[in-house]
């Protein structure tokens, strides 16, 4: 199985910054794409920002250009770095990567235990 853990969560002021990192191991041939999620309470979970192994990204529309995705594919490991952040960025942010485990594998997709960001006011 593929692990994902999650790092850099944590409380800071509204108008800080907070880079969060996720490190995929195990026995990987290739990760497509990797990338991040939020769920606040009492909402669903919602698109963050995701990277593919070539480098493109989707992000959600509600960032305006304050998060910045980036990818590591020698360490494999997924960046999210956050500026301005607001009270309302305040979720649990969760890592997810799809990825193979052989030559012309079918497609799994694995996620991390999630990292708390906390924003106050």
């Amino acid at each position: 199985q593929v692990q994902l853990v999650e790092s850099g969560g944590g409380l800071v002021q509204a108008g800080g910054s907070l880079r969060l990192s996720c490190a995929a191991s195990g026995s990987i041939f290739s990760i497509y794409t990797m990338g991040w999620y939020r769920q606040a309470p009492g909402k669903q979970r919602e698109l963050v920002a995701t990277i593919a192994s070539g480098g493109s990204t989707n992000y959600a529309d509600y960032m305006k250009g304050r998060f910045t995705i980036s990818r590591d594919n020698a360490k494999n490991t997924v960046y999210l770095q956050m500026y301005i952040l607001k009270p309302e960025d305040t979720a649990v942010y969760y890592c997810n990567a799809v990825y193979s485990v052989q030559r012309a594998g079918v497609p799994r997709s694995s996620w991390g235990p999630g990292t708390q960001v906390t924003v106050s006011s």
